[in-house]
């Protein structure tokens, strides 16, 4: 059995004790750490190590942890990387504050090493399940499937679709902006292999247009060939 990589942390803080202990103690735990005390280097950073978790001071000159936060959440790429912010300022108000920016803990310092441990790796594993439950999804704009609930949301609104509905809306979904012919949908949903049925594909198209509502036109004609799925924002059609 393969072992797992180690888990890659990247701690951001401007007091080097801090980053100095927090090396020592993470790599003792077994993971792969990198540190900075320079806060301007932190989003290079998150770019070039590519860190499953980070731990952020908040109190940092010219650049403070709020902001780098906030940063990181307005990145699509960035936002999934679970944050834990690391700081002095521990009154409720901060605690709300820091939780409000999208972070998925909060230490205040000082901090016993061994409970950061623990919360680092409660919220690793939170972060490997909502992952995991993530690629069990297909997304494409407002429109969202769940292939193990069989279920469908528009603007978050759950849509009721039939078995095969979902199945023809899911291998779509599954091939974006590729054009997908009547044959082929009729062979992989329907599992025919006569061509002389294909008005039963345009027929559940025409059905399944009709209860997307806002997200309809997500699915286009191709004509004299079938249908692709294409992500857009309702607001543009």
């Amino acid at each position: 059995m393969k072992n797992e990589e180690p888990a890659r942390i990247l701690v951001v803080d401007d007091e080097s004790d801090t980053t100095d202990l927090l090396s020592f103690k993470l790599e003792n735990e077994g993971f792969v750490t990198k540190v900075t005390n320079i806060p301007q280097k932190a989003l290079g950073l998150v770019r070039e190590f590519r860190p499953d978790l980070i731990i952020l001071d908040i109190m940092m000159p010219d650049l403070n942890g709020y902001q780098i936060c906030h940063t990181l959440k307005a990145d699509r790429e960035l936002r999934p990387i679970p944050v834990i912010f690391l700081t002095a300022r521990g009154e409720p108000e901060d605690r709300i504050k820091g939780l409000e920016t999208g972070v998925d803990d909060y230490v205040a310092k000082p901090f016993d090493s061994r409970e950061l441990i623990l919360r680092v790796r409660a919220v690793l594993k939170r972060a490997v399940e909502a992952k995991s439950a993530a690629s069990r999804q297909l997304q494409l704009g407002n429109l969202l499937a769940d292939r193990d609930l069989h279920q469908v949301y528009v603007d978050d609104e759950a849509v009721m679709l039939t078995l095969t509905e979902f199945k023809l809306l899911q291998l779509l979904m599954e091939n974006p902006n590729q054009v997908l012919s009547r044959e082929t949908l009729l062979s992989r949903v329907w599992n025919y292999e006569s061509d002389t049925e294909t008005r039963t594909v345009d027929t559940h198209v025409r059905r399944l247009r009709e209860k997307l509502g806002s997200c309809s036109g997500m699915i286009e004609t191709v004509r004299g060939v079938g249908y692709r799925m294409v992500e857009f924002s309702p607001s543009e059609s």
